[in-house]
């Protein structure tokens, strides 16, 4: 187990532990995530936790052209029931991300803290955020951080108010990487929602060749 410092620096992400755990400590300033997500890491704790940095195996990804779209989805999706946006409203869409609660979740990992620091990286250019609004209302979206050197998007969260809303969000992002050639979505560790839209693991390995190839 490694233990940061002030000092700007990740260990091999392959030194992580069984459970993916690669490090402890450091901060959330926006040169320290860049390098995490450059570097195939990424933060995830609860508020009572230090910051605890992840590079899981296998790693969950999302290759844009296997995106699934359910008939249901695609009618959704043609009949213009939502209204699509991009980083019109990043505040609102991570604060929904933490508090909109899911099926069998109890709390977030998406704290204050956190939330202040993927707000710094949008102002600072490199996080993303969908909107899907319905009647002028914020109903869904999600968010991530963009890395257009490498062609890969770092998803983080999404959430829904009504059916479906997450799901044309993702839709939305998936046609957005495809027309900047992206290689893939990273979706960090498997979720059964996302398995059902296309996602599916692969070796911790292939994901960093993938990463840096």
């Amino acid at each position: 187990m490694h233990y940061l410092t002030e000092k700007l620096w990740f260990p091999n992400p392959e030194e992580a532990t069984e459970d993916g755990l690669l490090a402890i400590g450091g901060d959330l300033l926006v040169e320290r995530l860049l390098l995490a997500y450059n570097s195939g890491i990424f933060p995830w704790f609860e508020d009572d936790q230090p910051i605890l940095w992840w590079s899981p195996d296998p790693r969950m990804v999302l290759f844009p052209e296997k995106f699934k779209v359910s008939k249901s989805l695609r009618k959704k999706i043609k009949s213009e029931k939502f209204r699509i946006t991009f980083n019109q409203n990043f505040a609102e869409v991570i604060k929904n991300c933490a508090t909109v609660l899911r099926k069998g979740q109890t709390g977030t990992w998406i704290t204050q803290e956190m939330q202040q620091a993927y707000i710094a990286l949008r102002s600072a250019g490199h996080a993303v955020s969908i909107e899907v609004w319905e009647d002028e209302k914020l109903v869904g979206g999600l968010y991530g951080i963009d890395l257009p050197k490498k062609k890969v998007f770092c998803g983080e969260s999404m959430f829904s108010l009504v059916s479906d809303a997450s799901k044309v969000a993702f839709y939305h992002l998936s046609e957005y990487v495809k027309t900047k050639n992206y290689k893939f979505i990273d979706c960090q560790i498997y979720n059964e929602h996302l398995e059902s839209l296309g996602a599916e693991e692969i070796g911790r390995g292939v994901f960093l060749e993938l990463l840096v190839s």
